[in-house]
């Protein structure tokens, strides 16, 4: 599926960056003179600069653009292939091809014949699920509204309905129709105001409105006796300390898109402060983790059916925790086979897009990292990455290393993690490894895909059916689940192994006893004034914490989370420390992933290892960085750290 996205204000009608005149260049082949533009202003790519054919086709080539998915409104030309006709799609407003009848009935003629009554009678289908899902609605108010036995929070139940709504609409109205005047009411009210600002004083204008979020949101509320002031002015200070690293390391501070780093610290702030300061948000995030919880306890019923009802019982890993990968894993592949997870990277990538100033590639790998992984993401603009720029490719790599997959997100509630926290701080570090990254590696080049969110399906593994999909996700699943007890295992041995030298060696200078020279010990001193400036409260707290900074950096955050959660000399944690070292620890940036990272990218485009090579390890620091924004924004905002824990406490194994 895909979605071309052109600026009206930003962008002139012919768009520069789709121009072959104005292509980036670096050390492969990019473009040649045959890299121009179509008659309908699509790039046509080189041939020979990448092992993949061309990304966007000639419009001759409607068949193979059908299989790609990447049709879109631009794409005006009738195709000439006798098995595909163009259709005008009423949600998009646009001409897709789509298969002839003859084709599809070919593939699968029972598919065909209920695909065809479907497109018939639509309308009823989903007038019908629209009345069912209102009738629900009211009953659930009438039914659990307050005073009665069994009062519920209506909130959940009206956002379902909405969304079902706008859905069933967006079918057979054209978005435009509502966007449209949405669009030029924008434009008369906040582009005309801001019109009224000049141009030169705007950017601090923007950003001295975003501090101001920042601090009012901070210190307006009450103290306690864990959240002081005192506390969260030292969170503040150490994310001005994490801005000012990466402004001092920043690779062109000139160059730097200001728009981007504010706006992402401004959204991180809001998502904070709608999950951390209001009913309607810690609902709809408490909603989101109980169905997660839920989610793991089906997986639990298909290990009873392996094993014994007591096997589900036990608090260990193996059992715990690996077998709602597995599920998981093969619940999303389900959905992406239907395209569901296309759909809603899509929506999310649209938004960051127009909101950001970032590349439509760049908006759909932050978009996908929590849904899919860091690895998958990139998969998702594959035919993209042999043209992007350095700084695109940094921004990718940082956006992996800054939060962690749906797949392992369940894991860790399942060990007892808060839920609320761990969902709100995927969602918090994709802004926040936007703004840092073009802070620290800032875009000096012509980006590609500038002006447009393509969201292309791989058909190159594309299933034959759900049964199909289910199936390669458990497989995909099982892989996964090997590879993380693998690498828990041989991880956690290898740091023993070194702390046991260490020990020794240690030994024969004095060290000894509670003073053991161990791997914990110096990568706690080490990051000891990190712990600091993300608000942990002074006293024993620091090193624990600092402790749990430096293992999840060095080896993991699994092993990280494996102590927070099961080492006895962290049950004593306050609230806040606990809770400032979840959403600290939330993020796949450690020194192992550089291997996931180089590897995915350079077998994806091998043309480009030798800059994904020199970029990892700066993309790492600024993924780790955006997972610590994140902490300390929380260490600003919450209030009741207890309330928070309390769901999670009941889940220790």
């Amino acid at each position: 599926m895909g979605v071309d996205l052109h600026r009206d204000d930003d962008l002139p009608a012919h768009d520069p960056a789709l121009s072959a005149s104005h292509q980036h260049t670096h050390g492969h082949l990019h473009h040649d003179t045959h890299g121009a533009h179509t008659g309908n202003d699509v790039p046509v790519y080189s041939k020979g600069t990448t092992d993949e054919p061309s990304v966007v086709p000639n419009p001759d080539h409607q068949d193979h653009l059908h299989r790609r998915h990447l049709a879109s409104s631009d794409i005006k030309s009738e195709s000439s292939d006798p098995k595909v006709h163009n259709v005008h799609d009423v949600e998009k407003g646009g001409i897709s091809p789509v298969s002839t009848l003859a084709e599809e009935e070919e593939r699968d003629p029972q598919s065909h014949k209920f695909s065809n009554f479907y497109a018939k009678y639509r309308i009823f289908f989903h007038v019908f699920i629209w009345l069912f899902f209102t009738g629900w609605w009211i009953a659930s108010l009438v039914l659990h509204r307050p005073g009665t036995a069994q009062p519920k929070n209506w909130v959940i139940p009206f956002l379902l309905w909405l969304a079902i709504t706008i859905r069933i609409i967006t079918f057979h109205v054209p978005v435009t129709l509502v966007m449209n005047p949405v669009k030029k009411l924008w434009q008369m009210t906040a582009v005309k105001a801001a019109h009224f600002v000049p141009e030169k004083f705007r950017t601090p204008a923007f950003a001295a409105l975003t501090i101001a979020v920042i601090i009012v949101g901070a210190f307006a509320s009450e103290e306690n006796a864990d959240n002081t002031r005192e506390n969260r002015a030292v969170s503040l200070f150490g994310l001005v300390v994490c801005l000012a690293a990466l402004w001092a390391t920043s690779r062109d501070r000139k160059r730097i898109n200001w728009h981007t780093v504010i706006m992402g610290m401004l959204v991180q702030s809001i998502v904070a402060l709608f999950v951390l300061r209001t009913t309607v948000g810690y609902d709809i995030f408490n909603f989101i983790s109980t169905l997660a919880r839920q989610l793991l306890s089906f997986a639990g019923t298909g290990l009873a059916f392996l094993t014994s009802e007591d096997v589900v019982s036990y608090p260990w890993f193996l059992t715990g925790v690996i077998p709602a990968i597995i599920f998981f894993v093969a619940l999303v592949q389900l959905l992406y086979y239907y395209g569901i997870v296309q759909w809603a990277v899509g929506k999310f990538a649209v938004f960051f897009f127009w909101s950001m100033q970032v590349s439509g590639a760049e908006a759909v790998v932050a978009a996908a990292t929590p849904f899919i992984g860091q690895g998958e993401s990139a998969m998702l603009i594959k035919p993209f990455v042999a043209h992007l720029t350095k700084a695109e490719l940094h921004q990718i790599m940082a956006c992996g290393f800054a939060t962690i997959a749906g797949s392992v997100l369940v894991a860790y509630i399942s060990m007892g993690l808060n839920p609320q926290a761990l969902v709100s701080s995927c969602i918090m570090s994709i802004p926040a490894s936007l703004a840092m990254s073009k802070l620290r590696y800032p875009e000096t080049e012509e980006t590609l895909t500038a002006g447009k969110v393509v969201v292309p399906d791989d058909d190159e593994h594309k299933a034959a059916n759900a049964l199909h999909a289910f199936a390669n996700g458990a497989w995909l699943g099982l892989k996964i689940a090997g590879m993380i007890v693998s690498t828990l295992l041989v991880i956690i041995a290898l740091l023993n192994l070194v702390s046991g030298l260490m020990t020794w060696w240690g030994r024969y200078i004095g060290l000894s006893g509670d003073y053991d020279l161990t791997v914990e010990l110096v990568v706690g001193y080490l990051c000891y004034p990190i712990a600091f400036l993300l608000g942990v409260p002074r006293g024993p707290d620091l090193i624990r914490v600092a402790r749990l900074i430096g293992v999840k950096i060095v080896a993991n955050e699994f092993v990280a989370y494996q102590m927070l959660t099961q080492d006895p000399s962290y049950a004593g944690l306050s609230p806040r420390s606990r809770l400032i070292a979840t959403y600290s620890l939330c993020g796949f940036g450690n020194i192992g992933s550089l291997g996931t990272q180089i590897g995915v990218l350079s077998q994806i485009a091998p043309g480009r290892g030798g800059d994904v090579s020199r970029l990892a390890l700066s993309a790492l620091m600024t993924g780790i960085l955006s997972t610590l924004s994140s902490a300390a924004i929380a260490g600003l905002l919450i209030q009741d750290e207890t309330s928070y824990i309390a769901v999670a406490a009941t889940k220790m194994i």
